[in-house]
């Protein structure tokens, strides 16, 4: 007889929100590896299969007992322990019932006192009467429901509980519902209730009731169905990798069908129809060989293929009225132009205290003219002119009827009435673009107009939430700053632009209204923080010693990731420790001055006079490699203070009795410091 066993756990629920499905079942996979370890519990694979109704966890290869254990707990003195005729005392006797031994049972060695334990394991079947509900019980979720005269809360009701090692039920009760062997399959495909004779059985026997329990088997089957279903309709589905996600912890048993829609919507902007296609009703697109969208959609039934012209039917009239909702909308809109949308942001209030969405176009309009100033020749006088226009029009959409009934389309609805208004084309992009990233993993802005309005837009939002205190601390986030914030440096990184921030920062507060010298002071010192952890973010495979290193000043993001590469590369050389211990050094004495003021009739020793002249040198190559952004050439140019740097300190005595003298070489090594910190804090570096 076998002494491995399967474990299974079905925890069978009304349905579950679909958006929550992935992290539940990759808690519960992670609670099932904590809890049987333990609990002593050896175990093989791990997994965890889930339906909108159920979640499942098998565990293979389970051991039939707990591991013993036998372990030597140290006590007292032995002094303390035995009185002068050798009994125990208080202290052995305690220390003894502390262990769950017998006093006579303790050992003296090395001058003190031990308890051996020794536990036999028990069987898992009795550990998993109690670890089972426990795991269950621990189950965290954003929103629980309570049902009944029950404290217990979970994400939804619980309805039925499987329980099985191998063919044994593993007994206990949850929430008045007690575990058993009998499931339950799909609603409307199968007869009911049914049997689960073993762990091992638990796949097939859920599939014998047109359950598809597997996630990755089920996802297969709906990818196959949609590309069939396609195909034989002369298309291609655009399947997005979320919208698959949700529809897979929809159904339980998938089956794939086309509907068609009047070609009439085909006159609406793609975007027009595909969002209330895909985000309202959970519809496929089709599109051409060519890329165009076609007057068809692709749905995917939870059940099989019967009666399914009246299912087809009747989510083809679903989809009309939203069509026709859009394209009243739409109509309605192009009454006027987005620019004369724009007035009725004056009613638009943009967040508590801080105006309108109307004024903070008109923000916008003056951070993108001093983000163009900052970067010069960067930015063409077109772009110049295309971005100040895209930032006065890019929220007009906010106030049409289309974004008002489908807020997913702002900005992709200002891109498409801008076009029709005649307006460069630049100007329609970045209205579209500046939102972007919408979401992990989107796209970044491709036009410099759209980059700039971008940047402009995230820093003005970052500013003013964080001026009412909204810092998001935790998990919390509701403002999204943390995605905005990553996109601004994904941005400049792409774009590799050399932009001061925090001027931008400083004229946001300006035009934010922000007088208050220690506020601003806060916000800028916040956001800053904030900044330099999305930089660690975007550096992660960075060695973290390199990124501290080039961190202490975020204004230039861009020059903060050169800087890493440059570092990077320098300690790749073999010999890079004897140059830091050089910089450190004279880092560590710097920090005693302010004054970087050198009086060269002060420097007496002609180690003093070598390495002063060699930073002089040095700074003049350094400073113009820094301005080109050539931070592998700093680096090598600032190799050469390192010589000078060790020999100045073996023949001078810097805290010299002369103050003059102790402040003028005090005064150099600042000097030395300031320059390699355009670089990095070499001291930061772990040797």
């Amino acid at each position: 007889m076998s002494n491995e066993k399967t474990l299974l756990l079905e925890i069978g629920t009304e349905e579950i929100p679909a958006h929550a499905m992935p992290g539940i079942l990759n808690q519960l996979k992670e609670l099932a590896k904590k809890s049987l370890t333990e609990s002593r519990i050896n175990f093989g694979e791990v997994e965890t299969l889930g339906t909108p109704r159920r979640l499942s966890l098998i565990v293979k290869n389970a051991a039939e007992n707990q591991s013993d254990i036998s372990e030597e707990k140290r006590g007292p003195s032995a002094k303390i322990a035995f009185d002068a005729e050798g009994k125990p005392t208080k202290a052995a006797v305690g220390f003894a019932r502390g262990a769950k031994i017998n006093p006579e049972d303790l050992i003296t060695r090395d001058g003190y006192i031990y308890a051996v334990v020794s536990e036999k394991g028990k069987p898992t079947t009795e550990i998993l009467k109690t670890l089972f509900p426990e795991m269950i019980c621990n189950l965290s979720f954003p929103n629980n429901m309570h049902w009944g005269n029950l404290d217990f809360k979970f994400i939804r009701p619980l309805r039925w509980i499987v329980a099985l090692a191998d063919d044994e039920i593993i007994p206990f009760e949850v929430a008045e519902v007690k575990s058993g062997r009998i499931s339950r399959g799909h609603r409307f495909l199968s007869k009911g209730d049914f049997e689960i004779k073993s762990a091992a059985d638990y796949v097939a026997a859920c599939e014998e009731n047109f359950v598809i329990v597997n996630p990755e088997k089920r996802r297969k089957m709906i990818v196959e169905e949609i590309e069939k279903v396609a195909t034989e309709n002369g298309g291609k589905a655009e399947i997005t990798e979320d919208l698959l996600e949700e529809v897979l912890y929809l159904v339980e048993y998938p089956t794939a069908l086309a509907g068609k829609f009047e070609t009439k919507y085909l006159e609406l902007p793609a975007e027009a129809v595909i969002t209330p296609m895909r985000d309202h009703q959970r519809y496929f697109p089709v599109k051409s060989a060519d890329g165009k969208l076609l007057p068809l959609f692709i749905t995917v039934r939870n059940g099989g293929s019967d009666y399914i012209d009246i299912v087809r039917h009747g989510n083809e009239r679903v989809l009309k009225a939203r069509l026709e909702d859009a394209q009243f909308f739409f109509k309605e809109d192009r009454k006027k132009s987005l620019a004369d949308h724009r007035e009725k942001l004056k009613t638009v209030v943009f967040q508590e205290g801080l105006g309108s969405v109307y004024e903070k176009t008109e923000r916008l309009e003056k951070l993108v003219e001093k983000i163009c100033d900052l970067l010069g020749d960067k930015v063409s006088s077109d772009d110049r002119k295309n971005a100040a226009r895209a930032a006065l029009l890019s929220k007009a959409d906010l106030v049409t009827g289309m974004v008002t009934e489908f807020t997913e389309l702002q900005g992709t609805m200002g891109r498409e009435y801008a076009k029709l208004d005649g307006e460069p084309v630049e100007v329609c992009l970045a209205i579209d673009e500046h939102y972007k990233p919408r979401f992990s993993g989107d796209s970044q802005p491709e036009t410099v107009s759209g980059k700039i309005l971008s940047l402009a837009d995230k820093i003005d939002n970052i500013v003013a939430t964080f001026s009412r205190g909204l810092v998001p601390t935790g998990s919390q986030d509701p403002f999204a700053l943390r995605r905005q914030a990553l996109g601004i440096v994904n941005t400049l990184v792409a774009a590799k632009w050399s932009l001061n921030i925090g001027e931008v920062v400083s004229l946001a507060e300006d035009l934010l209204k922000i007088s208050d010298a220690g506020k601003r002071e806060k916000i800028r010192k916040d956001f800053a923080e904030f900044m330099t952890l999305r930089i660690k973010n975007v550096l992660e495979s960075v060695r973290y010693d390199i990124v501290d290193a080039v961190t202490g000043d975020v204004d230039d993001i861009y020059s903060v990731t050169l800087k890493a590469a440059a570092v990077e590369n320098f300690l790749a050389v073999p010999d890079s420790t004897k140059y830091i211990q050089a910089f450190v050094r004279a880092g560590n004495l710097a920090k005693k001055s302010d004054s970087t003021e050198v009086n060269p009739e002060f420097l007496t020793v002609d180690a003093e006079n070598v390495l002063y002249k060699a930073f002089e040198a040095v700074k003049v190559v350094a400073e113009e490699l820094i301005e080109k952004h050539d931070y592998i050439g700093a680096v090598d140019a600032l190799k050469k203070l390192a010589t000078p740097i060790d020999n100045f300190f073996d023949s001078v005595m810097v805290m010299d009795e002369n103050p003059d003298v102790r402040k003028n070489r005090l005064a150099l090594l600042k000097s030395v410091d300031n320059l390699l910190a355009k670089v990095a804090d070499f001291g930061k570096i772990v040797q």
